[in-house]
């Protein structure tokens, strides 16, 4: 089964309401194709290779953890074997297996040879001399095999419950127990706190640097586990489970307390992929099936360790910059260059950081700034993912002990960030600050940081406003725009919405901000509808959205509908996509790329052109139904010309023109990486943002700033043609 559209002889002027949008799974799984890529590309350093690697296994894992759960059930249920949700669930077990299959063809075949060209091997044990295996063996005595405790299954052992993505090995026995049985199956479960890659000592190795990885010691020494029993077949194994906490929240107390015991829960839900071997016995395989109940669909066999994302190990034991990416440090924000006072700059004028080119320290400089100013009377910030070591969340805790008032508006549901935000909750409520949990059934993902600033007579307000997390750690690896304020409709409108959710009192009306759930999504259409009306009445029409998700139906079907008006669209989603692109006589109009590099695409920009009449807002939303209608979202518009220019520079302009990591796609639902232009010719959006910010010393009066060298005028923009493969 295909995920296209079948669209591609579709007839001319089809309406907008009959289109078969793409599979938004299908489309997930397609975004890891892309990633993968990036650990094929021989221009790409070899460690990071590998970690592009363990990202898609990282990524799949989530996939499954997440988004498996309905397909399973529809292949399960009695009666479906024919229904369309289980051709849909087969198609993508296939195109999971595909990747899976890809992934250690490519580790096997190019990364580890690679490696060894460098002089780093990773050794199974037939790979191992003499002393290397006596060494291995005495590793395995002294650190390893305390900690295992072999569970040979019988009615009073019956089969152990098996953590989420924990490594475990099945054994098939031959001969007779302790006790004169035949019981013949055992099950060792393999500690978490043990490394999964082990470093031999260099002495005696030539200079090469040789690895173990855990599974191939216990694999070695199993006979060691079992004495007095053979040891007829065994295999390694690991099983992921639906891990989505799912509260009624309107049927708790107190949802910290409830979200904490999910957690408890959350390593044993229901099973829904089995990773064995590949050399798994039929035997042993049908029993984890069984035991597991699982369709055969469900089961991979693979050729190396089953749990791949923990070879991030090997990328951070192994000593050799040349084969990283060069160091990059990010520049100190140039509109903060020489500032005595962020106070006073941000007064000036709004204050646009670009990470990571730019450094997330400007705002962390802001905060700080705010919590030593004794002028400074209240801090109010939401927190969605912040981390498990926080600067941040340090320093709300010291403006507590400062005596100033912090309230934390603190997203408890963030998937997988539960447990350090309920800790973090727990701390910043035990000091002193007002903690609350937003609305009953909608996730708090808007990015806001409100100071209020005694000044004279006056009390006067200072926000932040992201496209991204308050997490220093992913702001060095994500493309995000943090936006500095000083607005008094702006900063009016971010005070309304804290009080708003801790509250739950009517929200008066906005001035600038734009949230969702109450107007996002309807501002968005209306804002499409009025470029496809501007486009019928003969007006130069331009709509460029940046995102890492498009799947809402009603946005798409408006994309759709202004593009046959004759408004021309260019998306650039770097994830799933559900709306088929340059389909005649339907999304002729409408372009559709991603880019995948070494950062994270992670910027929201949203902009819209009639005639000579911009509009250009930043947002913490993607175009999802979700997002829409089921989180506080914000969105605010760019006035000031200079920043709304640059935005649109770096942010739009500059990925239109990308010819190295950029991906188009085709009609047919697929993608392809766009063609390389010459060398002399090939531009990359992040390697130029790179250039310009790295080329600025970090004092540099901000009339210095060089322009990005991809990055077109104001005026290209209104007929920008993206590249020669659209």
């Amino acid at each position: 089964m295909s995920f296209s559209a079948e669209l591609s002889d579709a007839p001319n002027n089809m309406d907008a309401s009959t289109i078969k949008f793409l599979n938004r799974d299908g489309s997930i799984l397609a975004f890891n194709e892309r990633v993968l890529d990036l650990a094929t590309r021989p221009e790409v350093p070899l460690l990071e290779r590998l970690r592009f690697l363990c990202i898609v296994s990282s990524n799949l894992d989530e996939f499954f953890e997440v988004r498996a759960a309905p397909h399973l059930a529809a292949v399960t249920a009695q009666g479906a074997g024919d229904s369309e949700a289980a051709d849909v669930f087969r198609a993508l077990s296939a195109s999971a297996h595909d990747i899976v299959a890809r992934q250690y063809q490519l580790f096997n075949d190019t990364l580890m040879p690679e490696f060894a060209k460098h002089g780093f091997f990773l050794l199974s044990q037939g790979e191992r001399d003499t002393a290397q295996r006596r060494w291995v063996k005495a590793y395995f005595l002294r650190e390893v095999r305390p900690l295992l405790i072999p569970v040979g299954l019988d009615p009073s052992h019956p089969f152990p419950m098996v953590a989420n993505k924990s490594l475990n090995f099945i054994v098939r026995l031959g001969g007779k127990d302790a006790f004169g049985r035949e019981n013949d199956i055992a099950i060792v479960k393999v500690p978490r706190v043990l490394p999964r890659v082990i470093q031999i000592p260099h002495k005696g190795t030539d200079g090469k640097s040789l690895f173990v990885s855990l599974s191939s010691v216990i694999r070695a020494h199993l006979t060691d586990l079992f004495p007095g029993r053979d040891v007829l077949q065994f295999s390694q194994f690991r099983v992921t489970r639906h891990s989505d906490l799912a509260v009624d929240e309107d049927d708790v107390l107190n949802l910290r307390t409830a979200l904490r015991a999910g957690l408890e829960q959350r390593h044993y839900g229901q099973a829904v992929r089995l990773e064995i071997s590949s050399g798994c016995s039929d035997y042993l395989a049908n029993f984890l099936l069984q035991q597991f109940q699982l369709p055969p669909e469900a089961v991979y066999r693979v050729h190396g360790p089953v749990n791949l994302v923990r070879l991030t190990q090997l990328v951070d034991l192994i000593h050799a910059p040349n084969l990283l990416f060069p160091p990059y440090q990010a520049s100190q924000p140039k509109q903060l260059m020489d500032a005595d006072s962020l106070f006073e700059k941000i007064k000036q004028g709004d204050v646009c950081i670009h990470q990571p080119f730019e450094s997330f320290d400007g705002v962390l400089a802001f905060l700080r700034e705010a919590v030593n100013d004794p002028q400074v009377l209240a801090i109010k910030q939401t927190i969605y993912r912040t981390g498990t070591d926080s600067e941040l969340m340090i320093l709300l805790r010291e403006a507590v002990r400062r005596g100033k008032e912090v309230t934390v508006v603190v997203e408890l549901k963030a998937r997988f960030d539960e447990e350090a935000n309920i800790n973090w909750a727990e701390m910043l409520e035990s000091i002193g600050a007002q903690v609350v949990y937003g609305v009953v059934g909608l996730k708090t993902h808007a990015k806001m940081l409100l100071v209020t600033r005694r000044e004279g007579k006056q009390l006067k307000r200072y926000a932040h406003l992201s496209t991204g997390n308050y997490n220093p750690k992913t702001a060095r690896l994500y493309t995000d725009v943090s936006y500095l304020t000083a607005n008094p409709m702006l900063t009016l409108d971010v005070e309304n919405i804290f009080f708003h959710l801790a509250s739950q009192s009517r929200l008066p009306k906005l001035r600038q901000l734009v949230l969702a759930p109450l107007q996002l999504h309807q501002k968005m259409v209306e804002m499409i509808e009025a470029l496809g009306t501007a486009a019928a009445s003969g007006k130069d029409t331009r709509l460029i959205a940046k995102m890492n998700a498009l799947t809402d139906d009603g946005l798409m079907r408006a994309l759709i509908k202004a593009g046959q008006q004759g408004v021309k669209i260019d998306l650039i989603v770097r994830g799933a996509c559900m709306l088929p692109a340059q389909v005649p006589g339907l999304t002729e109009n409408i372009r559709v790329r991603s880019v995948i590099g070494r950062f994270l695409e992670h910027t929201r920009v949203f902009y819209f052109r009639a005639g000579d009449d911009e509009t250009l807002y930043l947002s913490s939303a993607d175009w999802m139904n979700r997002n829409m209608f089921g989180r506080i979202e914000l969105a605010w518009p760019v006035t000031d010309p200079v920043l709304r220019q640059r935005i649109i520079d770096e942010c739009l302009v500059a990925y239109l023109h990308d010819t190295q990591d950029a991906w188009d796609l085709l009609p047919d639902g697929t993608y392809k990486r766009t063609a390389l232009l010459p060398r002399s010719r090939k531009q990359s959006a992040q390697v130029a943002l790179m250039a310009r910010y790295s080329a600025e010393p970090k004092r540099l009066p901000l009339k210095s700033a060089k322009p990005v060298k991809t990055v077109k005028t104001v005026k290209s923009i209104k007929s920008a043609k993206p590249s020669a493969s659209h």
